[in-house]
């Protein structure tokens, strides 16, 4: 059982999250906050409103994880820097999404492997190199990955769009 916070706690978290993102609500698409609102509700486990302890260890306790340290756990609850409520829930993901690299690193990086320059990479190389270096890609992955990645019409990944994807989403997705 969880203690619930007081109000003045929860007035505190509501103006702490307000003050770290005042336009949280505008980050995200209406359908968007609707599977946040989903998503905490299926943490906050006695419905108070408050996600804490005893509501993560049980969230993971239905996913099949019974025994999560309670440092790992008190280390999730620091990162709301008090009661996490919907709008500290929010904020902390627009933190977490918008943790993404900027465009123009991730551009960089695909450079490296467009020497001439046009744009794309070869998407056979770039399989391979998925394959076998550094964080190693499942054949799964990879072909996930492609199944969402643009391509040109000789097959070579227009990593440009690409990037356009990873930092500012899909728009084919809604």
């Amino acid at each position: 059982m969880c203690r619930k916070a007081g109000t003045r706690g929860k007035v505190a978290a509501t103006k702490q999250a307000q003050r770290g993102s005042s336009n949280v609500f505008s980050m995200f698409e209406q359908a968007q906050i609707q599977e946040f609102k989903e998503a905490f509700s299926c943490i906050d486990q006695n419905r108070d409103g408050i996600i804490c302890k005893a509501d993560l260890r049980e969230t993971y306790s239905q996913l099949g994880k019974v025994s999560v340290p309670e440092e790992e756990l008190d280390a999730m609850l620091q990162e709301g820097k008090g009661p996490i409520n919907f709008t500290v829930f929010l904020t902390l993901f627009g933190e977490k999404l918008n943790g993404t690299d900027p465009e123009e690193a991730i551009l960089s990086a695909f450079r490296m492997f467009d020497p001439s320059g046009k744009g794309v990479v070869n998407k056979e190389e770039f399989k391979q190199l998925l394959l076998t270096q550094a964080d190693k890609f499942s054949p799964a992955e990879v072909e996930q990955m492609f199944a969402l990645t643009p391509m040109d019409l000789a097959g070579n990944i227009d990593y440009k769009s690409l990037c356009y994807i990873i930092t500012h989403g899909d728009e084919k997705e809604e």
